[in-house]
């Protein structure tokens, strides 16, 4: 597992040195290189799976450097790298790695150690219809293409026609359940459709009336191929984890939801943490950031396993307690990726700090800090003004 990587002049990151901790979050604008980085880590530690995966599928007629890194970051994205500028280097060593040798590997068993749900995972569905591998062009980024493979394996293999998808027994804890349920789903619940021969996922309120998938919550459609990752990672078993995985990448979890649903979300994120996953995490939310500086302040400061469970709205079992006990000894780690290309460790998220992307908690809370001064500003004049 990766503790420490140095990327150089890679896309739009001039100089990237992250120190990995049990969560880690990456924040900073749009286009700003969180995503290519991610799926550095993950082409770091997957270099077997990813290039068996590729083989299974017929993607691995070529060694040539270009078109493997068009294949695996995307059409046109082998730009990213140049062999005279661009450099990568793994923990403290001294040594530079070329990412032109992630391109070619030999045939190998290797299991596959992160799981990644990418930005772009509401494409695993069409209509409500999981998509395989293959459902893809050859130019679609690795990442979305083998998610969506998983997801198909677990709806039309796992779960099969007209059946309980969520809320369902066995799957999740009910008290992270609860609140998915009423902030996400409300008074609908997913199933699959038994009137085609391919699982489609649809939705059914309390008439049994179904919803199909264009029809759903912008939030819904978002949250939906999330939540199938998380039964993939969190077996309906008493089996704690997949036993190969080790990480978790989640790109944007909060997309398309109310914060009290963002707030189920990092629930269910610190669920994963605490099975014994390492977790990645890139947002635009400053709800997750709250969130991280609270949890940070509780650390430092003597919190408890009801203080956790009190900040996330748990009620107290044997399951949130273990959760709660967790977090309080998880190291949290936050990194800013700006627009000139360089990235910040943020990880004390100090609101005092004289560094103002900390501050501002990478530019998430700017706005609501702008807002804030200009209607001071306001009041403070037409009482002047008044008296």
């Amino acid at each position: 597992m990766i503790k420490r990587l140095r990327a150089s002049r890679i896309g739009p990151i001039r100089h990237a040195d992250i120190s990995f901790g049990d969560l880690t979050v990456f924040v900073g604008p749009q286009a700003t290189g969180k995503s290519i980085f991610l799926q550095l880590v993950k082409l770091i530690e997957d270099k077997s799976a990813v290039h068996n995966s590729m083989r299974r599928f017929g993607l691995h007629g070529s060694n040539d450097a270009t078109v493997f890194l068009d294949r695996y970051f995307g059409e046109g994205m082998s730009s990213i790298w140049s062999e005279e500028d661009s450099s990568l280097t793994l923990g403290n060593s001294s040594k530079k790695i070329s990412l032109t040798t992630y391109a070619k590997a030999r045939k190998t068993s290797a299991a596959e150690k992160m799981f990644y749900i990418p930005a772009q995972r509401v494409m695993s569905l069409r209509d409500g219809m999981t998509r395989p591998f293959t459902d893809y062009r050859a130019g679609d980024p690795y990442v979305l293409r083998d998610f969506s493979e998983k997801l198909h394996g677990i709806v039309q293999n796992e779960f099969g026609l007209d059946k309980e998808v969520f809320p369902k027994a066995q799957r999740l804890s009910e008290v992270l359940r609860h609140p998915v349920e009423e902030h996400i789903f409300g008074k609908f619940k997913l199933r699959t459709d038994s009137s085609r021969l391919q699982g489609r996922l649809i939705l059914k309120d309390s008439h049994g009336s179904s919803l199909p998938f264009l029809v759903w919550s912008a939030g819904q459609r978002e949250f939906v191929p999330l939540l199938l990752g998380l039964y993939w990672l969190l077996p309906a078993s008493r089996v704690a984890c997949r036993d190969e995985i080790t990480s978790v990448v989640i790109e944007e979890p909060e997309m398309g939801l109310h914060p009290n649903g963002i707030s189920a979300v990092i629930c269910l994120i610190l669920e994963l943490r605490s099975r014994g996953y390492r977790v990645y995490v890139s947002t635009h939310s400053p709800h997750m950031l709250d969130i991280v500086w609270a949890l940070n302040f509780l650390q430092a400061h003597n919190g408890s396993k009801p203080d956790v469970l009190k900040l996330l709205s748990l009620r107290s079992n044997p399951k949130t307690q273990s959760l709660a006990q967790n977090v309080l000894s998880s190291s949290f780690k936050t990194y800013y990726f700006s627009r000139d290309g360089s990235v910040s460790d943020i990880s004390n998220l100090d609101p005092g700090s004289d560094n103002d992307i900390e501050g501002g908690w990478g530019g998430l809370t700017e706005f609501s800090s702008r807002v804030g001064n200009v209607v001071a500003e306001v009041a403070e004049r037409e009482s002047a003004v008044s008296s």
